[in-house]
């Protein structure tokens, strides 16, 4: 064996004398969390009774998760029970070799992501949570169709001379909504609405890159698990369907149809545009639990956690189970809540009724005007039509969402407030309850003054923020795992 690698011969000591029975740290070998004793015993642990020179048992450490072996023979035993010095021979494993050995002993190449997986998971979820905002406030000032090419490579520059600029704005001019929304605009305002779509396509694109590249480099060097890299590969998949489905949104908004019924808005489909705003929650969600997870299991395989028996009993009590449950449909209500204030935006359903709790002369509307023929377009059996295609009946299931959600969350907190939940879970709690209340208070400021753009913007901005904080408070409630080194 000794022959396959690159010798480096060195007297190993032990880093601190240990009694008999317990577990032994050389200082110096290459991070060896996992050894064995093969000759004249097994495992790590010194024989109660005490090593045999005469013997001369081999020692042989192996690092679970890289390519280093480290082999010796015991050369001083001061005292029954105690190792004190082993001369140690230290080389690398041919990879295929490591990895066949890990596979029979029945253990992952690596069980832990390396730390630095989850700060990059969680800056991307950040990158993420930027792009929402500002997609948002390109929704909200009508520059989405702007720009109306699919071009993933060469549209990533700006125009720059004059020329480029009136090429871009006389391709606009071929398509609806330059004749019926923005009616006569000068250049110098297409301007303006062009840099804000073209803005959110790049930090799009710059996305791509900050995931992909790193993503590649850390499986690359085997700091992530096989579990990490499933996780990792579904996240990039998700990632490519986003940027699929945005062009897809805002084709549905180009259709030179669009134009030939007066009565026809330009602008894209309420249902693409949920889907999209969908996949970039859903990718959020991903990376955030993804992160958290990587920091949790970090500091378990640390030993940073206090206590972390006492937390897992706690985490396993029967009711902490029972409100991890109805926390986890929390955060589903929550993300549908989201959703249809999506198809609230993508029908501008926000731009009527606007009033708090009233809706015209009562909570609700007529049910005429709710439950109306025109959206069935003729066909009886097309009344569902109503619930994703009338702008009042899709603001009134959004009020209903949402307090619904806001009143569950209520609940849920003066619950958690009796619970002996841990101290992170205790602070989430609190910290949800506060973004409830304030995603109330400026989504019906929103709607009573007319949609100002600041004021929809935060509102967007904070669902994120409450998702977040159900999506947190989910994760500090869930079992500890057991972390294999």
């Amino acid at each position: 064996m000794l022959s396959t690698g690159r010798f480096l011969r060195a007297s190993i000591s032990l880093s601190r004398v240990l009694p008999a029975g317990r577990m032994a740290y050389l200082s110096g070998a290459p991070r060896a969390h996992a050894s064995c004793l093969s000759g004249k015993g097994a495992g790590i642990f010194l024989p109660r009774r005490g090593l045999r020179t005469a013997s001369h048992p081999m020692l042989a450490l192996a690092d679970r998760g890289s390519s280093f072996m480290a082999t010796g023979r015991v050369t001083s035993v001061t005292q029954p029970g105690v190792l004190k010095r082993v001369n140690i021979a230290i080389f690398r494993r041919p990879a295929s070799t490591a990895a066949s050995e890990h596979e029979k002993s029945g253990h992952a190449r690596r069980t832990v992501d390396a730390p630095i997986v989850g700060y990059w998971t969680l800056f991307c979820a950040s990158m993420v949570f930027g792009i929402i905002v500002w997609g948002g406030l390109t929704r909200l000032t009508e520059s989405g169709l702007s720009i109306v090419e699919w071009a993933p490579i060469s549209g990533a520059k700006l125009p720059t001379s004059d020329a480029a600029w009136e090429a871009e704005f006389e391709k606009y001019k071929q398509f609806p909504e330059y004749h019926k929304v923005h009616i006569g605009i000068t250049l110098d305002d297409f301007k303006k609405i062009y840099f804000m779509e073209w803005f959110h396509r790049n930090i799009g694109r710059l996305f791509g890159v900050v995931y992909l590249v790193p993503a590649a480099y850390f499986v690359s060097k085997g700091m992530v698990s096989r579990a990490g890299i499933a996780k990792m590969g579904g996240l990039g998949l998700l990632l490519l369907g986003q940027g699929a489905m945005g062009w897809y949104m805002v084709s549905s908004g180009l259709e030179k149809e669009l134009g030939e019924h007066p009565d026809a808005v330009p602008r894209v489909s309420q249902y693409r545009l949920t889907s999209h705003l969908s996949l970039a929650y859903l990718l959020y969600a991903g990376l955030s639990l993804y992160g958290w997870n990587v920091f949790r299991a970090n500091r378990l395989a640390n030993r940073r956690v206090a206590n972390p028996e006492v937390l897992r009993a706690l985490l396993q009590e029967p009711a902490v189970v029972s409100y991890r449950r109805k926390i986890t449909a929390a955060t589903l209500l929550v993300g549908t809540t989201c959703m249809s204030g999506a198809m609230v935006a993508g029908l501008d359903a926000g731009l009527i009724y606007n009033e708090f709790p009233t809706m015209g002369l009562g909570i609700a509307p007529p049910l005429s005007e709710l439950w109306n023929q025109h959206f069935a377009r003729g066909d009886p059996s097309a009344m569902w039509r109503n619930l994703t295609e009338n702008p009042a009946t899709v603001q009134l299931g959004h009020r209903i969402l949402a307090m619904t959600t806001f009143f569950t969350l209520s609940a849920l907190w003066w619950q958690g407030r009796r619970l002996p939940l841990p101290r992170a879970a205790r602070v989430t709690l609190h910290a949800m309850y506060g973004l409830a209340w304030v995603q109330v208070a400026l989504g019906i400021s929103t709607l009573v003054n007319f949609v100002p753009i600041a004021y929809a913007s935060a509102h967007q901005a904070n669902s994120v923020l409450l998702l977040a904080s159900a999506l947190g408070l989910y994760h500090t409630l869930r079992p500890l795992p057991r972390i294999l080194l």
